[in-house]
């Protein structure tokens, strides 16, 4: 495979490539394009720290900044006495980074998953400028339920573009072994690092209602995420409704 730093310049730049701001950062964007191209895979380790000083030609502690930021973005994962590795989905991260949704008592529990429709339709504008693309592209929706405890308590519905999917169809999907996360990665290479969330209050419509078996009109929290690969590049957008009856939002990735 192709070493993504031989190309450097001695100054730690890409020839004909300016710095920009801090020494590190531009070390940061650099390792952030070879991971864009692929060069290292999710569960792959990625060049000891003082390798990457030397194609770069700076201090150790430059690489390290550069790697701490990735790291604390969990786009990268430091093992002790193994190395670093590109950070790869599994349930587990899932559960703690991309689902915020917690019993008001009790600890956080993986959602039942159930696959309720998936059809293929034409990008609307609004959903067009969130996923980055043309309006009239065609675009797969995919609507699920969540349980919790037993009980539908989410209804998620899932915009994505059918051209950064291809193939991509309701067997496949629904036979997933893993996250949908996970089958964006292992089958399609997109990683999601980071997700922008918005929420607010809204009523239960007559159907989401039905869906969650609850009153038309009853309060839910709606959210609604734009999942982000590697250079903010939007591959999901999603609007989940939830009954926090019993469960409320939370979020604390600032912790260490």
């Amino acid at each position: 495979m192709a070493d993504p730093l031989l190309d450097l310049a001695s100054d730690g730049t890409s020839p004909g490539v300016p710095l920009v701001g801090p020494l590190y950062k531009d070390v940061k964007r650099q390792l952030m394009e070879a991971l864009t191209r692929g060069e290292w895979k999710p569960g792959e380790a990625i060049p000891s720290e003082r390798r990457i000083a030397e194609r770069f030609g700076i201090s150790i502690g430059t690489v390290r900044k550069a790697i701490d930021e990735l790291v604390a973005e969990n786009i990268l994962i430091r093992q002790q006495g193994r190395g670093t590795f590109v950070a790869t989905h599994t349930r587990d991260r899932l559960l703690f980074y991309f689902f915020h949704i917690v019993p008001e008592q009790g600890p956080k529990e993986y959602p039942e998953v159930e696959l309720l429709s998936f059809v293929r339709a034409k990008a609307e504008r609004g959903v067009a400028d969130r996923l980055q693309i043309e309006a009239g592209d065609p675009v797969l929706r995919i609507r699920n339920a969540l349980r919790l405890a037993g009980k539908r308590m989410i209804v998620d519905d899932i915009t994505v573009s059918a051209q950064r999917f291809p193939g991509l169809s309701e067997k496949r999907f629904r036979e997933r072994p893993s996250t949908i996360y996970n089958l964006y990665q292992d089958v399609y290479g997109i990683s999601v690092v980071r997700s922008s969330e918005r929420l607010r209050a809204v009523a239960a419509d007559a159907e989401i209602a039905q869906l969650l078996g609850i009153a038309p009109g009853a309060p839910l929290l709606q959210i609604r995420r734009i999942a982000l690969a590697y250079n903010d590049l939007p591959v999901e957008f999603r609007i989940s409704q939830v009954n926090t009856a019993g469960y409320e939002y939370f979020s604390d990735l600032g912790r260490s």
